[in-house]
């Protein structure tokens, strides 16, 4: 039985993206970032196509995403970017899994993990260059790098990895730029000095991976791009293709009067008599609540706009005098090669960026894979 709606993903486009950025990498690695679920694309198949198309790591948020790409049977080295009291880090340990350590207690509870799983834990220190978010602040970072090295002195855990995080790379020029770079230079000299040899220095999202060369380091650890989405918009898209469509089909067509108010609210009425068409899928699929009456979609191909409130398993369009049959298909966004809208164009309509219009595609609908493998 096919679903009413279909997140679409092209694996060729996901592979074609991870080779644009090896390319502009210069040489340093590439870390996909397939965290939430791959960006709402898939977490193991979106990991799968960005190692088929050259990334050598994986980057994950939680150690339960980590842990499911080893059962997935990828052995690739898998970083957990974040560290919370909570995650199972002894199973990390004995999966092989890098974790993180931003201050002191960090690095003493994963090698007390590794103590217990019986082997030591590959470990990236990260330090807080100025996002005032994750990692060691400079102040801190002396202590941090101190237990790290005490801790791999035991044999519970290698240094594998420096790592910090950007705040405006997609914003080139902004002065944070330049001040986190120096802050990520002292960083690392001080840790190098320390005794620290990492395998791996990297601070490279996807907007300094195509933007800053003088942040690549041996690593880039680019996310958004990797989908096809630019994480810079005002720039352009650097050749990327976003390998997600999201379609829905037509569940039903009605010819109405003027004057009829259209779903919850009544904040839609139509103005002459016309065509409705009822589109199935709603908040509950990710069309954004707030989207109602704003964002358009691809029908009877031509653009039009949502008549109305956005509900949890539907929404409404006005088809005008053009007739539609159910069962239709409706692009609600994808590349834009039909004519429909992106979904960065479904950002910036909302004020908002095109990670969280990819990321919010619930559970329910079901991703149809395409790309060679898949054919």
């Amino acid at each position: 039985m096919r679903e009413p709606v279909q997140a679409r993903v092209d694996l060729d486009a996901i592979r074609a993206n991870v080779a644009l950025l090896r390319e502009r990498a210069g040489g340093a690695e590439t870390m996909a970032m397939v965290k939430a679920e791959g960006y709402g694309h898939g977490l193991v198949e979106a990991a799968r196509a960005a190692l088929e198309g050259g990334a050598g790591w994986l980057g994950v948020a939680r150690v339960a995403e980590a842990l499911r790409l080893r059962a997935a049977g990828i052995t690739v080295p898998v970083l957990v970017v974040m560290a919370t009291r909570g995650e199972p880090f002894e199973e990390a340990v004995a999966a092989g899994v890098d974790l993180t350590a931003g201050s002191g207690w960090q690095a003493r509870r994963l090698a007390e993990a590794a103590e217990r799983a019986g082997r030591p834990a590959r470990v990236h220190l990260k330090a807080d260059t100025g996002m005032s978010r994750g990692g060691a602040t400079m102040a801190d970072w002396p202590a941090t790098v101190e237990a790290a090295l005490a801790a791999q002195a035991a044999g519970h855990l290698r240094v594998v990895g420096v790592m910090s995080h950007l705040a405006c790379a997609d914003e080139p020029g902004h002065p944070s730029i330049a001040r986190q770079l120096a802050v990520f230079k002292e960083a690392v000299e001080y840790a190098e000095k320390a005794g620290v040899r990492p395998q791996v220095r990297h601070l490279s999202n996807s907007a300094a991976t195509l933007t800053l060369p003088e942040a690549r380091y041996d690593l880039v650890r680019p996310g958004i791009a990797i989908y096809g989405l630019t994480p810079v918009p005002q720039m352009g898209t650097f050749g990327l293709r976003p390998a997600m469509t999201l379609v829905a089909e037509l569940a039903a067509v009605k010819r109405v009067p003027a004057g009829s108010g259209v779903s919850y609210g009544h904040t839609y009425v139509t103005e002459r008599e016309t065509t409705l068409g009822l589109v199935a899928a709603g908040y509950g699929d990710g069309v954004p609540r707030h989207g109602s009456s704003l964002l358009e979609v691809l029908a009877g191909g031509r653009r039009r706009r949502i008549a109305g409130r956005v509900c949890m398993d539907q929404f409404v369009i006005d088809l005008g005098d053009d007739t539609a049959s159910p069962g239709e298909e409706v692009l609600l966004f994808g590349p834009g090669d039909h004519g429909e809208p992106t979904a960065q164009e479904w950002a910036q309509a909302l004020g908002t960026i095109s990670y969280e219009i990819v990321t919010r595609i619930g559970t329910r609908v079901p991703r149809v894979y395409s790309g060679a493998r898949w054919q």
